[in-house]
């Protein structure tokens, strides 16, 4: 199996670099973050560039009255979304692309994926909830996911305690909510942890982009920081976490696009998920460290990164949830019985 890019990746993921480097710089990325919750920065540009239908059939069927997508793999989209989450692009990402490609969600929607069991009772979090156009309602048990009318997800929505958090109420949202044929809840949640692992890795390697930069032209006793030894670990450090990851999470995609095992790949994907969590939050303290007082400033874009990578290691399948995966495969295994 060949991991190399072909030319086609390259271009796709060169090109999406520079469409968000020429839109979203660190000016608008300071306004999105100040932004009202109803609004999604960059979210035409994306969809016209084609983030969220790069799975969808180029021929969809007849009964989906959406868009044609562009036809590709998992392969191809967890290096869009790497750069994505190098760009530190806010909203609804991984949930926009599955509702897109599983659920036809119409061009320039957004939308929101909540995990919900059998017997759960609300109110259940939503980000965002007056710019959705969709909400899904995936029972990973039954594997059922769920849909819930617009008009039903705004009437019953409303703003949690804190006025500054985009983050709002659902009251009521099993009512309404029309189960989707031939979709699978733990697809879904397989393929959002692997995409939000990819969101992680771009974070990571752009803490590493940051830290490098600083240290080169930040002076202390008449030289670079760069030039002492304990900010080149540090440094080299956050490079050997998220290389790994990287190739973790492109190995992943592509054995999904290969057909491998439903097992197999979870675990794959457990462990990608893992290793870019990993990558992103000690990566992006590690480059508060190379910044010291600065760091911790507003002025700073570092403690974006950071809490960018705490949201991402909490969404959709988290450390506990990935950990007891693996674990149970390597029980199932045998690995080390006497």
């Amino acid at each position: 199996m060949d991991f190399q890019l072909t030319d086609d990746q390259v271009a796709l993921q060169q090109g999406l670099r520079e469409l968000l480097e020429g839109r979203f710089g660190p000016a608008q990325l300071r306004n999105a973050v100040t932004a009202e919750a109803d609004r999604l920065p960059l979210w035409p540009e994306l969809t016209d560039a084609g983030l969220f239908s790069l799975r969808k059939p180029e021929r969809p069927d007849r009964r989906d009255p959406s868009e044609p997508g562009l036809g590709l793999g998992l392969a191809e989209a967890v290096l869009a979304f790497e750069e994505v989450g190098r760009a530190l692009v806010p909203g609804p990402l991984v949930a926009t692309e599955l509702a897109t490609v599983h659920a036809g969600l119409p061009a320039h929607g957004a939308a929101a994926l909540l995990r919900t069991e059998p017997a759960a009772r609300g109110p259940l979090l939503v980000e965002r909830l007056p710019a959705l156009n969709a909400l899904l309602l995936l029972d990973t048990v039954n594997g059922e996911v769920r849909q819930v009318e617009p008009a039903r997800l705004r009437s019953t929505g409303r703003r949690g305690v804190d006025p500054m958090s985009p983050v709002w109420e659902l009251e009521e949202p099993f009512l309404p909510a029309e189960p989707l044929p031939g979709v699978d809840a733990r697809r879904l949640w397989a393929e959002g942890t692997l995409l939000t692992a990819a969101l992680q890795v771009g974070l990571a390697s752009r803490a590493v982009a940051t830290a490098v930069g600083y240290a080169a032209q930040r002076q202390q006793f008449g030289r670079p920081i760069g030039a002492f030894q304990a900010v080149q670990h540090l440094c080299a450090d956050m490079l050997a976490r998220t290389e790994p990851a990287r190739a973790a999470v492109r190995a992943a995609a592509v054995c999904a696009d290969a057909g491998a095992p439903a097992g197999e790949l979870a675990v794959e994907i457990a462990g990608a998920k893992l290793l870019a969590d990993e990558a992103a939050v000690r990566g992006a303290r590690d480059c508060l460290q190379v910044h010291g007082g600065m760091g911790f400033t507003w002025e700073a874009d570092v403690h974006l990164l950071l809490k960018r990578a705490w949201v991402y290691e909490g969404s959709f399948a988290g450390a506990v949830e990935s950990s007891e995966l693996l674990a149970a495969e390597l029980s199932a295994a045998g690995v080390g019985h006497m």
